[in-house]
Parts: C-alpha cells; structure tokens; sequence
C-alpha cells in the first residue's frame, strides 16, 4: 500500500519526534555504557532500543506511553547488569565472554582458533592491518569480549600487565 491517510503521516511525525527526543533523553540519563558495544548484552541493548524505536515510529497499535516504558526498561535493565558486572565477578562471569589469546609469542593457538570459529587468515588480516607482516613479532593477538581483535607487537608489550586475565595467555610470560 502506498497510502492511508495523512492522519497516519501525522501521527509518524509526531510521535517520532517525541519518541526521538525521549530515546536521547533516556540515553543520556542511563549514560555512555548503554551504547557501547562492550559484550553482547550491550549489543543486544543497542538493538532492542532501535527496534523499540522502530515500533513505536510505526505501529500505531503500540501507544506512546508503551513506547516509554520500554525504552526505560531497556535502559533500566541494561544499567543493571553494567552495575553488576562492574561490582560482582560472578555476574561478570556469566554475562561477558573472556578475552581470548589467538596468538602467543608469535604462534597460533589453533585450538583458540577452532574453539572460537575463527579462520588462522582473520587473525594474520588483523597483524596485516598493523601494518606487521611477521608473526614472530607479534607478542599476542586476543579476541576481545566484544569480538575484535588486539594485536601486541613485541615492542609494545612492555610488562604485559593488560594481559591479565586473558584466556590462553601464560601467565609465566609476564
């Protein structure tokens, strides 16, 4: 269909205003966290609340008040969980992954690799994208809990203190 009614235009034009200005408002009061991309709850946060914002644009079944309340749920649940993963190592446990080592002392952790479903080329790419064409120069390279990955050179490995609590990085290296 290509056309009901100008009331529905109407309607799209107001409440997404309102809706728009609101989502801001919510994002700003429940803070910088909510849009990032941490781990995969903060991912699924940042999802949910466009596709919350998408509904509320769209259907008009959904009131504005609804529309609110789950925007602020959203935000309210995800600034939970933040705060229990920030204040309480059990929660963190099981809401974020572990940082991962793929490569250690310029070897591939084959069975990081095959553990973590990544090809041995996505991890050489991103030594490549360094501007590193020589794994033995490379110190570490980890997957982080948000799925990028870090490569270490050896230069900057300094005393290895960021690498605590990476999974298969050994602790005798540093």
């Amino acid at each position: 269909m290509w056309f009901d009614s100008w009331a529905d235009i109407l309607r799209v034009l107001i409440v997404g205003a309102v809706s728009y200005a609101t989502l801001v408002g919510v994002l700003r009061v429940s803070g910088k966290r909510t849009l990032s991309q941490l781990n995969a709850f903060d991912f699924t946060v940042t999802v949910a609340l466009g596709s919350t914002l998408a509904t509320i644009l769209l259907s008009s079944d959904v009131a504005y008040a609804e529309g609110l309340t789950a925007l602020v749920l959203l935000a309210g649940l995800q600034f939970v969980v933040a705060w229990m993963s920030a204040h309480w190592s059990g929660a963190r446990s099981t809401i974020t992954a572990e940082p991962t080592a793929l490569v250690v002392d310029g070897r591939l952790q084959h069975k990081e690799l095959r553990r973590n479903r990544l090809a041995e080329s996505e991890v050489l790419q991103a030594v490549r994208n360094t501007g590193t064409g020589d794994l033995s120069s490379i110190a570490a390279v980890v997957l982080e809990t948000n799925g990028k990955l870090s490569v270490i050179p050896h230069s900057k490995l300094g005393d290895a203190s960021a690498m605590n609590g990476i999974t298969g990085y050994p602790s005798d290296q540093h």
